[in-house]
């Protein structure tokens, strides 16, 4: 893998760089839609293709408990297995375990946990979190992490970055294949814990470094505040993965201060429950005032959806529990995101990516219509 940094933003610190992996070129600022378990939800796999993107996340710990990271293996790995060419980042399931299953126990060791599939005790390590992911054959891979609430007392947070350098110690050390190794940096809402994190990190040495612990209900000040100080001390020749941050004003906020790769279920997940990404602002679909109106989701948009479906029969389709609405609503959410990030790319490369920031911000409204 290698990281160039081409163009950089003169009135911040918004970057665009390209990123080579073993399974091709992509261009950051990016989004990666989430695929937990080898999936976007609510769409095949190959629509993504379509949409423009060829980077995806898939969750190492889901794919563990089914079908098993060996039974890929044996099928040629998980490129073969989802029929994606293009560069595949497993996150190695720290945070699902904590937040899927109430009986996680942390230990040095590892993690205990029991599947919320059937119910069967496990335990991953740092180097079985390593294994699994080889044996994927993912193109970029996370170590395992410890990732507390971020409403955690102190002391607790000081104990995972602590037990996060351990355990990423025990991960470089474990790892076999040539899959490039992000790092992560722990530490809450404390710079000072922060810090501590990243000096672990960055004395490790990594392929990439990644931002944990964020979007997690400290507040919006406080994510980008956060977020620009970690970026100020990693170094700017490689990657940085702003982990599950992805709300339209975050991503430009966090692009703002200098991170490269985003991934967030909001796209698919608000699909579903009937919300629309336009460059307006949000709507809900359930909102009456779409019944049987004959214009499009967003005017602004030449998406397929768009440029094909009536709202009005979209909100049919989503207010008579057909499949197809789910379909049709994550699409069009997808493609937002997609031209969004590119744009923010555009501009930065044209020096205009405050300029495009606040007419961004100024016309999209967050709330619902």
């Amino acid at each position: 893998m290698s990281f160039i940094v081409k163009y950089k933003d003169s009135n911040s610190n918004a970057r665009v760089g390209t990123l080579r992996t073993s399974s091709g070129e992509i261009k950051t600022p990016v989004f990666m839609p989430v695929c937990t378990g080898g999936v976007p939800k609510a769409l095949r796999i190959d629509a993504l293709s379509s949409i423009g993107f060829n980077l995806i996340v898939v969750n190492a710990y889901h794919l563990f408990l089914r079908p098993g990271h060996k039974e890929i293996k044996d099928f040629g790995g998980l490129h073969s297995f989802l029929n994606w060419k293009d560069t595949i980042l497993t996150d190695s399931g720290g945070f699902q375990i904590f937040s899927l299953s109430s009986s996680a126990t942390i230990k040095d060791e590892g993690v205990s946990f029991k599947s919320f599939i059937d119910g069967s005790t496990n335990l991953i390590t740092p180097e079985l979190s390593i294994e699994i992911q080889e044996s994927l054959g993912s193109d970029l891979m996370m170590i395992l992490d410890d990732c507390p609430k971020s409403d955690s007392e102190y002391s607790r947070i000081l104990s995972s970055i602590k037990r996060t350098q351990q355990w990423a110690l025990r991960s470089k050390k474990a790892k076999k294949t040539k899959n490039q190794l992000f790092g992560i940096v722990q530490g809450g809402i404390y710079k000072d814990l922060r810090k501590l994190s990243i000096n672990h990190m960055l004395d490790i040495d990594f392929d990439g470094y990644a931002i944990g612990g964020l979007g997690l209900g400290e507040g919006q000040d406080t994510t980008y505040e956060i977020t620009d100080y970690v970026c100020s001390f990693l170094p700017t020749n490689k990657p940085r993965y702003s982990m599950g941050i992805g709300k339209p004003e975050d991503i430009i906020n966090s692009v703002e201060k200098g991170v490269d790769i985003f991934d967030c279920v909001v796209p698919t997940r608000n699909a579903r429950n009937g919300t629309l990404y336009t460059s307006n602002g949000k709507i809900n679909i359930k909102n009456s005032i779409y019944s049987m109106s004959d214009e499009p989701i967003d005017s602004d948009c030449d998406c397929y959806i768009c440029k094909n479906y009536s709202i009005g029969y979209i909100r049919y389709l989503y207010m008579s529990g057909e499949i197809a609405a789910l379909s049709l609503m994550s699409s069009s959410n997808l493609y937002f995101y997609k031209q969004l990030i590119d744009s923010i790319r555009k501009s930065i490369k044209d020096g205009s990516f405050m300029d495009f920031k606040k007419t961004f911000l100024e016309r999209y409204k967050d709330e619902e219509n």
